[in-house]
């Protein structure tokens, strides 16, 4: 019997492997695969390759979470992630899980992420014969009167078996009885009915009783059996059965009816007289016991009504055996199948299933990409089972029918931003169209996760700072601060200087920035005398993939601060010492000019306005020293009695926080008239022919300087007709010259020009760092256009003015140079002094006139041109020209 049963197994599985082989072929058209597996298989048995069979990357399944999703509880089989194979697991009892039912399909629904992916799986539990046939009873009492008709039916209890389809009951069979045979009903639904019927009159007087052995056959092979012994006990006459007074029974009951509602109510009759007509009623032998539970049936009126929960989504219809009986010695029973057909009302409120198939979804997600895949289950039927489902419409997100019914997912619809929303809860909500409509809720949290889409952000551009000059070197000196909208990785920014190869690359070199908070550094002090403002830019990059970055402008300008001491320019010796002799005659009078001291500062502002005083000098009321210009005066007259020579120390300092000075020495030599005019007259005969020398070469000087100044004025014009004027630094001289060589800074800030002014200011003011105080608002001038047709508007006036001015000038150094030898000129044009004396003439009296700074104010285009080149290119050309002279 085992080989027997091991060949039928084997024949099972061959069928079962051609049922598998026509699942995959029917999968690759519809995406759905079905396999087949016998009950009572052990756990861990291969039910079929799933990721064979859809074609799928098993080295990617573990990756991708390969998985089954079956509701709340424990599913019967399992996916293994490694090679894609589906196995039992659990023990698989068809009865316990389908109960009755001809096909026991289980659903099962799989999943893959990244990207996402949905496959259905119908696993059909095949039957196999491990039930057999049981009877309620093993033992069954029949009273038959004598008088029974041949024919008469006795309905029996029939056998169960839990087996369906062809395993269930098939056959029953009677043993041999030359009084009864064996009648079966089928009612279709594995339910078989055996009656007995009385085929030969019975006698009691011959056989009081008899022994009836009945069994049950399922349709197993080997087929499996049940036996029920029948005892017939012959009573004596009730010949007339009840008779129902219809000839069907249908009633229709709504599910959830209360407890005690009326169904419908039987009525049968008996021909008989006393007991014997006397009929009750009770439920079939037929009728299982969930059945009586459910309902409750009057034996003596024979009312039907409600005695459990009715439930349509359980059982939709209901066929019951109702008994009507008499009360005869040998009762009499007629069988009449009533039908009750429940109506379903709206009980059931939607569920919501959901199955997300990603922990974040990243901003940058196409419109359309899936986020969680919906399903909605309704129990009821009709109307009441259709559903609708939706989501706000003000979210990124809508929902998307798939083919499977009741079946959707929930995808972007827009593009999204984790900067202004970094997560959403999306409620998903159904509706059935029942009356009154059921409904559901589900909120599903989606989180957003970031990507690098935000490049930092400089809080401000350009920046602009001011700082000191004489800084220490490798401190601090300024901070840049950058924001990156982004989220951790991403909005981490290391900042960097952008050293090109540029001008300002060697200046950049000098500069650190500290890569984590943007401080920058300076690797050496700055000096406002050689550099007064620069420009350099940061760049602040992010640490996302790929990174970005943003550069920025920074704009420093150095304040000035007072580190220079005053140098003084006369008098000057030949060994380079402040120290020079005057001579005057006695006879001057009171307020004559002796000698003028001349000082340089090269700081600006307070810290380069110079202030003279009288140190030491031999007799305060002879000479008297201007605080702010220098000049040397007698105060009186001199007498016979004042001494002839006179020392002057004349102190210099400037106005800064901390006064730097310095001191020159001035000797006064008094000499009578008629002496000073013999000794000219002397040393005009003896250098009369080097004086006539030297004004051939100031001459030439002269030409030379006039030929390179017109040379530069077409320069300038064309450097003004090719590029904007709008310069960051400008350095203009006071017009009213008076002797102190005082300096003052233009800067531009936004829209508006400023100037650091000097000895005009106010002694108590000061220079405050970052701010425009203590500053002049000059008229914007940038526009060439404007200023080079104002140039030459004015170009004959302005140069009429200079060459009158130049020959003024030059009259007045001939002049002096023949005619006074007291003069500063006459005195040095034998010593090696002349080329110092000369330079200051051009630097001084030359340049510094108000002839012609009345020729720079024509135009403003002049003024860059004077404002970098006054002291650089006119006094060192003039000094270069007149030391060719002097060589010649």
């Amino acid at each position: 019997m085992e080989q027997r049963r091991c060949q039928r197994w084997r024949s099972r599985t061959k069928w079962s492997v051609y049922l598998m082989a026509l699942v995959h072929l029917w999968s690759n058209v519809s995406a759905q695969l079905k396999y087949s597996v016998y009950e009572e298989v052990q756990e861990g048995n291969v039910v079929g390759h799933i990721a064979k069979d859809l074609g799928l990357d098993k080295a990617t399944l573990t990756e991708r979470r390969y998985r089954i999703v079956y509701g709340s509880t424990e599913p019967p089989f399992r996916v293994n992630q490694n090679d894609g194979i589906l196995y039992v697991n659990g023990k698989l009892d068809r009865e316990e899980m389908c109960d009755r039912s001809k096909v026991c399909l289980i659903d099962l629904k799989t999943v893959l992420e990244n990207p996402l992916e949905v496959h259905y799986v119908s696993v059909e539990i095949i039957d196999v014969n491990d039930h057999a046939p049981v009877f309620p009873e093993n033992k069954k009492m029949l009273e038959i009167f004598e008088s029974a008709l041949p024919g008469a039916k006795f309905q029996l209890q029939a056998a169960r078996d839990a087996d369906s389809g062809s395993l269930s009951i098939q056959q029953y069979k009677l043993s041999h009885s030359e009084h009864f045979r064996l009648e079966v009903k089928d009612r279709g639904e594995d339910r078989k009915t055996p009656s007995l019927v009385l085929q030969k009159p019975l006698d009691r007087e011959s056989a009081k009783t008899h022994v009836l052995l009945l069994t049950a056959f399922d349709g197993g092979k080997p087929p499996k059996s049940g036996n029920m012994t029948i005892i017939v006990n012959v009573s004596d006459v009730n010949d007339n059965p009840p008779v129902f007074n219809q000839d069907s029974y249908i009633a229709h009951l709504s599910e959830n009816s209360p407890l005690g509602t009326t169904v419908f109510q039987v009525n049968a009759t008996d021909l008989d007289e006393g007991s014997n007509g006397e009929v009750i009623y009770s439920f079939g032998n037929d009728v299982d016991a969930r059945v009586r539970k459910l309902f409750h049936l009057n034996q003596v009126t024979g009312e039907l009504t409600v005695a459990g929960i009715i439930d349509f989504e359980e059982t939709e219809r209901y066929e019951i055996d109702i008994q009507a009986s008499d009360k005869g010695s040998a009762t009499l029973t007629t069988d009449k199948t009533v039908i009750i057909n429940i109506v379903d009302v709206n009980d059931n409120a939607p569920e919501i299933e959901v199955t997300s198939f990603s922990h974040a979804l990243p901003e940058d997600s196409k419109p359309g990409t899936t986020v969680a895949l919906i399903s909605v289950k309704d129990s009821d039927s009709g109307l009441n089972g259709k559903v609708m489902c939706f989501i706000s419409q003000d979210l990124p997100f809508l929902l998307t029918p798939s083919l499977q019914n009741n079946m959707y997912s929930l995808v972007t619809k827009q593009s999204l931003d984790r900067e202004q929303h970094s997560g959403y809860d999306v409620t998903i909500k159904v509706k059935d169209a029942g009356e009154p409509p059921l409904s559901s809720e589900k909120t599903v949290k989606i989180i957003v996760s970031d990507v690098n889409d935000n490049g930092p952000q400089f809080s401000e551009n350009p920046y602009t700072f001011y700082i000191t000059e004489n800084n220490n070197p490798g401190v601090a000196i300024l901070s840049v601060t950058a924001r990156d909208g982004d989220d951790g990785s991403n909005a981490l920014i290391s900042y960097n200087i952008l050293r090109d190869k540029g001008g300002e690359a060697k200046l950049t070199s000098f500069l650190n920035v500290n890569a984590e908070n943007g401080d920058i550094l300076a690797l050496k002090s700055f000096d406002f005398e050689t550099l007064k403002t620069f420009q350099f830019q940061v760049v602040a990059t992010d640490s996302g993939t790929p990174p970005l970055s943003n550069n920025v402008t920074v704009n420093v300008f150095i304040l000035d601060q007072n580190d220079n001491a005053p140098v003084i320019l006369y008098p000057l010796s030949s060994n380079g010492s402040a120290e020079g002799v005057e001579e005057i005659p006695r006879n001057v009078n009171a307020g004559h000019l002796v000698t003028k001291v001349r000082a340089y500062d090269a700081d600006i502002g307070y810290n380069g306005w110079l202030l003279f005083s009288l140190q030491e000098v031999t007799d305060h009321s002879l000479f008297g020293l201007d605080r702010y210009t220098g000049q040397i005066r007698t105060l009186r007259s001199f007498t016979e009695t004042d001494e002839a020579e006179h020392k002057l120390v004349i102190l210099v300092k400037d106005n800064g926080n901390v006064s730097l000075s310095a001191t020159a020495t001035v000797i006064i030599k008094l000499v009578e008239p008629k002496e000073a005019f013999a000794a000219s007259d002397v040393k005009s005969a003896i250098t009369h022919e080097e004086n006539d020398n030297v004004t051939f070469y100031l001459m030439i000087t002269l030409g030379c300087v006039s030929v390179l100044f017109l040379v530069s004025i077409i320069v300038l014009i064309a450097m003004q007709c090719s590029k904007s004027t709008d310069y960051t630094s400008k350095y203009l001289q006071e017009t009213n010259y008076d002797g102190t060589l005082c300096h003052s800074i233009q800067y531009r800030s936004g829209d508006k020009r400023y100037m650091l002014v000097g000895p005009r200011m106010s002694i108590g003011s000061t220079i405050v760092p970052g701010s425009h105080a203590n500053t002049l608002v000059l008229p914007d001038r940038r526009r060439p256009s404007g200023e080079v047709r104002i140039f030459f508007d004015r170009m004959p006036k302005c140069v009429l003015f200079w060459f009158w001015g130049l020959k003024i000038n030059f009259e007045a150094i001939i002049s002096i140079c023949k005619f006074s030898p007291l003069s500063p000129i006459g005195a040095f044009v034998k010593s090696s002094q002349l080329k110092m004396t000369l330079c200051h003439f051009f630097g001084y009296t030359i340049f510094r006139t108000n002839t012609f700074n009345t020729w720079c104010q024509c135009s403003s285009a002049f003024q860059y041109f004077l404002q970098v080149s006054r002291h650089e290119l006119c006094l060192k050309q003039a000094v270069h020209f007149i030391d060719g002279a002097v060589e010649l």
